[in-house]
């Protein structure tokens, strides 16, 4: 009974309106989404400033170790022609972390009643798919600079030619997936959320959710970091001129 009351208090997708040129635009998630890109300006403007080649502070140390892992990642996964996207690399992770974290903001006025003023932008599936699809068109773009028109083309046949459509239909998938794997874990962290804050009793609620929001936090560290992996693991196979092994190719 308990949980079919809850079924009827909690709202998914909801979110404040704007109408502009005929489209329906969610502010909430673009207000979230702008504070996100504002802190990410601010810590590479601030950072900028701050560079030093003596002893680095903390916020250029942040910054080189990031830089530092995305290269190794790189260098192993492409080589030293990799090191080209490592600025895409490092700005992914870090905007989809801070987009994540932005959910741990508590910021509903009344909690287990209205939503999040602040929620996480990657809680909704509208900036995932836009960035999984920026990502996957620049992999095509490199995938044609590497290997040519024909080399492209050629590599759906690989390694044999029966097996193309099922290429054809990964290749398709593939921003799809991207999508839903940041999406879904986004979102089902909100909902968790959502259905303790309404199914517990009221002086228990708040205690469930500030047990649940440090697992949320590392969950999202988690997803910011495999979105940039497999970013780079997209960049590696698509200029690469050898096939990947089956193996790498079930791991995504």
């Amino acid at each position: 009974m308990r949980t079919l009351e809850a079924a009827g208090n909690i709202s998914v997708g909801v979110h404040p309106e704007i109408h502009l040129l005929g489209l329906t635009v969610d502010a909430d998630i673009v207000t979230s989404t702008l504070l996100a890109m504002a802190i990410l300006l601010f810590l590479g403007f601030r950072m900028r400033a701050k560079v030093t080649d003596g002893v680095p502070g903390k916020l250029q140390l942040m910054w080189e170790l990031l830089v530092d892992q995305v290269n190794d990642l790189a260098d192993t996964a492409i080589g030293p022609k990799g090191r080209k996207f490592v600025p895409i690399g490092v700005t992914l992770f870090l905007f989809i972390l801070i987009c994540n974290w932005i959910g741990f903001i508590p910021s509903a006025l009344h909690p287990g009643v209205s939503g999040d003023i602040l929620p996480a932008p990657t809680s909704d599936v509208n900036l995932p798919l836009a960035m999984a699809l920026f990502v996957i068109v620049w992999v095509h773009v490199e995938s044609f600079r590497a290997r040519g028109i024909r080399g492209y083309f050629r590599h759906y046949r690989q390694p044999y030619v029966a097996l193309t459509p099922i290429n054809v239909i990964e290749e398709i998938t593939k921003p799809i997936t991207l999508t839903f794997r940041l999406f879904g874990n986004l979102f089902s962290g909100g909902l968790m959320i959502a259905v303790m804050v309404t199914l517990l009793p009221i002086f228990v609620s708040p205690l469930g959710e500030l047990v649940w929001k440090p697992f949320d936090l590392f969950i999202g560290l988690i997803q910011a970091y495999i979105f940039m992996l497999l970013t780079m693991l997209y960049f590696a196979f698509a200029t690469s001129h050898d096939e990947p092994e089956p193996a790498l190719e079930m791991s995504h």
